[in-house]
């Protein structure tokens, strides 16, 4: 069976707005106030809880790693306390998910995001239902760029893993996609911004696009 395979944050949604209020929770918990911004920081967020309590406490003197490792399991509470307060699929999402369903497709999300954050932001938005497999970054010992963490998903929704692709938006889910030689589609409207250098076999505008864009590929 052939299938279509999606990243989660910054491709199904963005989740940088509640992902900065958990680091910057953490850091007001220190007394340090706000050391992240919505407007400047969405590119590290979309990173993970590390990569945003790292550039935080880039800002200010008197922390380092040992202080990452401490606050990352409290910004893993703060974020699931408050997964969906500003988090939103992209337009379109939902209705293209379900074209690719209505012609066959076996659809999946491999998400380097926690598994049981990501399971609980997919319920809390509504649309759990929609994917038949959902594995994060601990679901197995390994994790995206890894081909196996693809593989097993699309394993998992009951496809082939020779008639599937990734619909990502940064470099680590093109760099899966080329490791499982599968094909390649990159969104141009999420906080990555402009991923032509990647050379894509594939950039979307617009969800609406992603029925039309897959029937191309041919799997």
């Amino acid at each position: 069976m052939r299938a279509v395979i999606f990243d989660l944050d910054g491709t199904l949604a963005d989740t940088s707005g509640d992902l900065i209020n958990a680091a910057n929770a953490c850091f007001r918990d220190l007394g340090l106030g706000n050391l992240l911004s919505k407007e400047t920081d969405r590119l590290t967020a979309l990173r993970g809880g590390r990569a945003m309590l790292t550039l935080g406490f880039s800002r200010v003197s008197g922390f380092g790693e040992a202080d990452i490792l401490a606050q990352y399991p409290k910004l893993l509470a703060h974020y699931g306390a408050n997964i969906a307060e500003e988090t939103a699929l992209y337009p379109g999402a939902v209705e293209a998910i379900e074209n690719l369903t209505s012609d066959g497709f076996k659809i999946g999300i491999c998400t380097n995001k926690p598994e049981g954050l990501a399971e609980k932001l997919m319920h809390t938005l509504g649309v759990r239902q929609l994917f038949g497999a959902l594995l994060g970054a601990d679901t197995l010992p390994v994790k995206k760029p890894d081909p196996e963490h693809f593989y097993e998903t699309v394993r998992r929704t009951g496809g082939d893993p020779a008639r599937a692709c990734l619909v990502g938006d940064t470099v680590t889910d093109h760099d899966t996609a080329r490791a499982a030689n599968v094909p390649s589609i990159l969104v141009g409207f999420g906080p990555e911004g402009d991923v032509s250098h990647l050379e894509p076999d594939a950039i979307l505008g617009h969800f609406d696009e992603l029925p039309e864009v897959v029937a191309r590929l041919a799997l």
